[in-house]
């Protein structure tokens, strides 16, 4: 029996200012960040304590030359929130992680709360600017430029499935999932022949398995850093998705992966089509807007992706069917829209606007093309483009499409704003944000694992959270109420 899975997703957000005085990137996202929070209010820092971004899945752990970063050294604002997630400056990028959910719908939930939260520091970090100021940030993965930056998933796994195993059986599905993960960008870093693509991350991929994540960029990323306990847990760290604002996207990004996990821990994930050259299957891929382009194979056959993606949604309605289990309501609709999507996807992939970003911004970007007779390549469309992805609700195209209707909604925007300052309930991120709200003064850093508290002793006191699952309300939400102060809560937690 599968164990129960948890995910977060951590996106950075493009940013520039538009103003009387050039701000750099750095700069800009510190401000960022720093707005975010009330008068007054102290942040919470960073525990890096039990970080190992060097610590390879294949067995060794990658010398550093660098000295270790201190975030209060290089002035980069770092902080924790209420909800339970990180805010932070990360490669000139403000970046945003999720709070640990438990399930594809709250993981929706919280990555949106994501972009009201940098719509809000956006406006209040332009007002410490000159008169005249914007801050300007996008939820994409490109600046057009040549750059490129992240939108990594992390789900935690039984640390006695092989990452080798992860490896082969997730490699054909990561190349064949663009068709509903894609965040659709104009043009290519590789061919000029390329005038829209799926994905604004694939052309930035060059190897199948690696460490790296800004350089030589693998499909598989090797990163062994669980955030909890090491013996019972890894974390498959996913570097090749797309930033989507399209829920859809994200539910299905999310819920499939969740899913399959079950089934390569239960050992009931039948044997995948193994590409030929895998990187090169992920370019042809996202350069292909039909899903039917054919895939060389290693056994000298080919595939679509469409094919690909079917033998995957088979294998997982043969699981749930097979353990003639109630389903719970999220992975049912997981399986319902995964299919109705391929099966969409095989009449016409562009029908798929409204659903997913790449065919919403295709449509967009036609529609505008045709209007007003442009080429691909023209500089009015590349506005369009990135205008699609700006996070302000009055001016962001994608949220312009979603108030009139023209987007599918899965979640209501009570939840989202609720969940800018509160956790998830069923995960240990309820714990950490809680203890936040409640004891923040008291709280020096927190991090995935663990708290901080320095209640005036003669040390600080860390508090462990090694157990994703564990922290939720149903557990400590009684604890937590019925104590006056920290010092009563960890005498309480350590009794």
């Amino acid at each position: 029996m599968a164990t129960p899975k948890y995910v977060g997703v951590e996106t950075e957000y493009g940013i520039a200012v538009d103003g009387p005085t050039e701000v750099n990137p750095v700069l800009a996202s510190s401000l960022v960040v720093g707005a975010y929070r009330d008068p007054g209010d102290r942040d919470v820092g960073w525990d890096h304590t039990d970080e190992h971004p060097l610590r390879d899945a294949r067995g060794y752990e990658a010398p550093d030359p660098h000295e270790p970063v201190v975030d209060d050294e290089l002035g980069l604002a770092n902080t924790v929130l209420t909800n339970g997630a990180r805010f932070y400056v990360d490669h000139a990028h403000p970046e945003y992680a999720t709070p640990e959910c438990s399930n594809a719908r709250d993981l929706v939930i919280w990555d949106k709360a994501g972009e009201r939260i940098l719509e809000d520091a956006a406006a209040r970090a332009a007002g410490t600017l000159p008169a005249g100021s914007r801050v300007l940030v996008h939820k994409n993965n490109t600046d057009g430029k040549g750059a490129a930056y992240g939108t990594h998933e992390n789900y935690l796994v039984p640390r006695e499935v092989p990452f080798g195993h992860l490896t082969r059986q997730l490699l054909p599905f990561f190349v064949s999932r663009l068709l509903y993960v894609g965040a659709g960008r104009l043009g290519s870093e590789l061919s000029d022949e390329v005038p829209f693509q799926l994905s604004q991350r694939a052309d930035f991929f060059e190897v199948e398995v690696g460490l790296e994540t800004t350089l030589k960029r693998p499909l598989m990323n090797t990163r062994d850093e669980p955030h909890a306990d090491p013996d019972r847990y890894r974390r498959l760290h996913v570097i090749n998705g797309d930033a989507n604002l399209c829920e859809v996207a994200t539910f299905l990004k999310v819920g499939t992966m969740l899913l399959i996990l079950d089934l390569i821990e239960d050992g009931a994930l039948p044997a995948v089509p193994a590409l030929a050259e895998p990187v090169t299957a992920f370019h042809e891929v996202s350069h292909d807007l039909t899903g039917t382009r054919p895939l060389r194979l290693e056994d000298g056959s080919t595939a679509t992706a469409l094919e690909i993606q079917r033998r995957y949604l088979e294998a997982c309605q043969r699981y749930v069917k097979d353990r003639d289990r109630d389903l719970d309501p999220v992975t049912a609709e997981v399986l319902e829209r995964w299919e109705a999507v391929l099966a969409t996807a095989d009449d016409d992939p562009r029908g798929l606007a409204g659903q997913v970003d790449w065919a919403t911004k295709l449509e967009l970007l036609e529609s505008y093309r045709v209007r007003h007779d442009l080429d691909w390549t023209a500089d009015q469309l590349k506005m369009v483009d990135l205008q699609y992805h700006d996070v302000r609700r009055d001016k962001g195209l994608y949220h312009r499409l979603a108030a009139r209707g023209r987007i599918e909604r899965l979640v209501d925007e009570a939840e989202i704003i609720a969940a800018t300052e509160r956790p998830p309930v069923d995960t240990r991120a309820w714990f950490r944000g809680e203890c936040i709200r409640r004891f923040r003064r008291s709280i020096v850093a927190a991090g995935w694992d663990s708290l901080i508290f320095d209640v005036g002793g003669e040390a600080l006191q860390r508090v462990p959270m090694m157990e994703p699952g564990r922290g939720t309300r149903e557990a400590v939400g009684d604890l937590l109420d019925s104590v006056a102060d920290p010092q009563e809560l960890l005498r309480r937690l350590t009794a």
